[in-house]
């Protein structure tokens, strides 16, 4: 049976995927910190890790998983408080890294690896809220449901792919612009904030 797929569609829920899941958040912030403190081939492994996070965060999305936690009080307040504690740590773990030569042969722990990046995916909230709305938005297969949102899913991973690496090498060219350490601290401590209001928020 042909499919007819709604271009015009395709192209809006493109275009909304790159703003909903470019623009800053948690994991955003996180991908900076890691570039600055560990260069582009060391933040990969953390990169990964979050892609990978994000792809099966969209995927419980798609399928409505995620509706169904939330029907559920106590699931989705033990997700929300796990979720909180989790990001509570990361924004102080990136606050408080060293600066200038203190960073040499440190290493940030399970933060920056690429099972903290995994988690950091699977528990953002900023993301799950972007998903829902992006799966619920602009019809591309009228006909199918199902392969209407297996492509969603599927531009949704690519955007990501491709905007969160830009954000990683941003904090590779912060770390090659060489900043003061006062200037680097403060750089920590926007990141780290950015992540620490989300956390709170998500749990209010």
């Amino acid at each position: 049976m042909p499919v007819n797929a709604d271009v015009l569609n395709a192209g809006l829920f493109s275009l909304a995927a790159i703003g909903l899941l470019g623009s800053p958040g948690p994991a955003i912030a996180a991908l900076v910190a890691v570039g600055k403190e560990k260069g582009f081939s060391r933040g990969l492994r953390f990169y990964g890790g979050l892609q990978a996070g994000l792809a099966i965060a969209a995927a419980i999305c798609a399928a409505g998983l995620f509706s169904a936690i939330r029907a559920q009080p106590g699931a989705m307040a033990a997700m929300t408080i796990a979720a909180t504690f989790y990001l509570i740590y990361l924004a102080f773990k990136i606050a408080t890294a060293p600066v200038g030569t203190q960073t040499e042969g440190h290493a940030s722990g399970f933060a920056a690896t690429a099972s903290g990046g995994f988690l950091l995916g699977v528990m953002n909230p900023k993301a799950y809220v972007a998903f829902i709305s992006l799966m619920a938005s602009y019809p591309i297969v009228r006909s199918n449901p199902t392969l209407d949102l297996a492509i969603k899913w599927l531009v949704c991973v690519a955007v990501m792919i491709a905007v969160d690496i830009i954000w990683l090498w941003l904090g590779v060219v912060i770390r090659k612009a060489n900043p003061t350490p006062k200037v680097e601290s403060l750089l920590n401590a926007a990141m780290g904030g950015t992540i620490l209001i989300t956390a709170l928020v998500a749990y209010v």
